[in-house]
C-alpha cells in the first residue's frame, strides 16, 4: 500500500485511492481503540478478522438487496470499494439495552426492547460523537430529510437481515452502528464496516460477549471472540475461504 495515494487514516482503517477515480482501497488495521481513542492497543490479526467478517456480511446484504460500497477483496485485509461522500451521521440500532443507552432510559442491561430503537450521532471525535435528532440533522445540512428517511428505512432493513443471520449463528445482535454515503451516481449506499468492532454480539446460550466490549472492559483477548463470530458466519454462509484459526 506504500505506493498508493493516502486519502484518510482512521482509528481502525486506512483509505487509499483506488484504480478508478470513484474507487478506494480500504485497509483494515490491527489498531484497536475505545473511549474515543483514550484506550489504544495493536492486536495482531484483529484487522484481518474484521476484514473477513465485513466481507461476508456485505456480500450477504448485497444478495438481499442492500446496496453497499463493497466491490471485491484485494488481499487478506484490504477491500476495493466505491468511493462515497460519507454522511457525517452514525446510525445506531438497539435491539437489547446495553452500553450508553443505559444512561438515558430507565432499563437495565439485557432488557429486550419491544421494537428496535434507532439513534443518530454526529460523527466528530472532537465532540465525542454527540447524540442528535432529525431536526438537528436537517437544520445543520448534514443530510436532507428525504435521504434521512430513506437511510433510516435501510437501517431497519439491515437490522432485520442481520438479526436473522446472527440468530442462525447462535448469536444475539444486541446493537450496532452503520454509516452511509452517496456515490458518484447519487446512490445512497452502506459504507464503512460491519464487524464486532461496530456491533455488540452475545452468544444466545451463554451470553458470552463476542465484541469490542471485551477490550473496553479488559475481559480477555478479542481475537478469540472475533474468531468465533467469523467461524459461525463462515459455516452459516457456507464460505470456503481459509480459516484464520
Amino acid at each position: 500500500m506504500s505506493d498508493l495515494t493516502l486519502i484518510y487514516e482512521g482509528k481502525a482503517k486506512t483509505l487509499y485511492q483506488g484504480p478508478a477515480s470513484d474507487e478506494i482501497f480500504i485497509y483494515f488495521k490491527d489498531d484497536t481503540t475505545a473511549f474515543n481513542g483514550e484506550k489504544k492497543e495493536i492486536i495482531t490479526q484483529k484487522g484481518e478478522i474484521n476484514f473477513q467478517i465485513s466481507r461476508l456480511i456485505f456480500k450477504y446484504l448485497e444478495k438481499n438487496g442492500v446496496k453497499t460500497h463493497y466491490l471485491k477483496p484485494v488481499d487478506e485485509r484490504t477491500i476495493l470499494a466505491k468511493k462515497l461522500d460519507i454522511i457525517p451521521v452514525e446510525f445506531v440500532i438497539r435491539n437489547i439495552a446495553a452500553g450508553s443507552v443505559l444512561k438515558r432510559i430507565p432499563v437495565k442491561q439485557g432488557f429486550e426492547f419491544k421494537s428496535p430503537i434507532i439513534e443518530y450521532f454526529y460523527k466528530s471525535d472532537e465532540m465525542g460523537d454527540p447524540m442528535i435528532n432529525p431536526y438537528h440533522i436537517e437544520a445543520c445540512n448534514l443530510c436532507s430529510m428525504e435521504n434521512l428517511m430513506t437511510i433510516t428505512e435501510k437501517t431497519f432493513r439491515v437490522n432485520h437481515l442481520l438479526k436473522s443471520l446472527f440468530d442462525k449463528c447462535g448469536i444475539i445482535l444486541v446493537d450496532f452502528k452503520l454509516e452511509f454515503g452517496i456515490d458518484s451516481q447519487n446512490n445512497i449506499m452502506l459504507g464503512d464496516e460491519i464487524s464486532p468492532d461496530s456491533c455488540r454480539l452475545w452468544d444466545k446460550v451463554t451470553k458470552e460477549v463476542l465484541d469490542k466490549d471485551v477490550f473496553r472492559k479488559g475481559n480477555g483477548n478479542i481475537v478469540d471472540k472475533y474468531k468465533k463470530v467469523l467461524e459461525r458466519l463462515q459455516e452459516e454462509l457456507n464460505d470456503k475461504s481459509q480459516s484464520l484459526c
